[in-house]
């Protein structure tokens, strides 16, 4: 098993990939600053039309950067094999999931076309450099994740609810922290909500659907971005008789800049 490795923040992504290749199974925000990382969705041919129209009217929580031909195992912004070169991946079968693993070679379908979501985590960088804290970062653990109330439009045979990552943030950073990641719209952009997460049908901070739950401090407010975990959400809602995922928090790490997706 490959091991985390000192500096981590200053890997090149084929550096990343590799490892995650040779068995690492790890988070991937605070990996290969300055490099886009990326949701993964896999679904086969004959349902890549709905989603591509799905991603279309959730533009908030579902960003294409990058969709492949039916059977391609690379992208355009990734220069590595989709099967093997994320840390984690989830299979599913008629919306369950039967398997989270290192690879997923052995259950790769030749009509499977792959999206590529836009990831908050590459706004991070942006974030700490503008001194506004990222406290799954500071904690070493998974961004929490949460299903919401709010509907998605649907499109075809998908729908399926909002994901949020949350981040808490000191309340006086809050409007640099919106500002900052308006910046960033391929990336998930400004927040969704701030403030009290029961507006969203979110009961219970500590308990998030995906990921791992953080402390929220005094003078703190929970920031909630749009998720690029929504299609996996609308996969287990509508249940599709077969996707692959990337398993929430571990992102495919792209051959793509960050400032690619910055805007002025």
């Amino acid at each position: 098993m490959a091991r985390i490795p000192a500096g981590h923040a200053r890997l090149s992504p084929r550096k990343a990939r590799e490892l995650f290749r040779a068995g690492l199974v790890t988070p991937t925000s605070g990996w290969a600053a300055g490099w886009t990382q990326a949701n993964l969705i896999a679904l086969p041919r004959d349902r890549a039309y709905d989603f591509l129209l799905f991603a279309q009217r959730n533009p908030r929580s579902c960003p294409v950067l990058d969709v492949t031909e039916p059977g391609e195992t690379f992208a355009s912004i990734f220069d590595g094999d989709l099967r093997t070169d994320l840390p984690a991946y989830r299979v599913y079968r008629h919306g369950e999931q039967v398997a989270e693993v290192a690879d997923v070679t052995s259950y790769w379908r030749d009509d499977l076309v792959c999206f590529l979501i836009g990831c908050s985590f590459t706004f991070e960088a942006a974030l700490l450099e503008a001194g506004v804290p990222v406290r799954h970062i500071e904690a070493g653990t998974n961004v929490p994740m949460y299903r919401t109330d709010r509907p998605c439009r649907p499109a075809g045979e998908l729908s399926g609810p909002l994901v949020v990552s949350m981040r808490p943030i000191p309340a006086g950073l809050v409007p640099s922290a919106v500002r900052i990641t308006s910046r960033y719209p391929a990336v998930h952009g400004a927040p969704v909500h701030v403030g009290d997460p029961a507006v969203l049908g979110i009961a219970d901070l500590d308990r998030p659907d995906f990921g791992d739950a953080v402390e929220v401090r005094a003078g703190e407010l929970p920031v909630f971005w749009a998720c690029g975990v929504t299609p996996q959400a609308a996969v287990m809602r509508s249940r599709p008789p077969f996707a692959i995922g990337h398993a929430p928090g571990h992102m495919a790490v792209t051959d793509a800049r960050d400032s690619t997706y910055l805007v002025p």
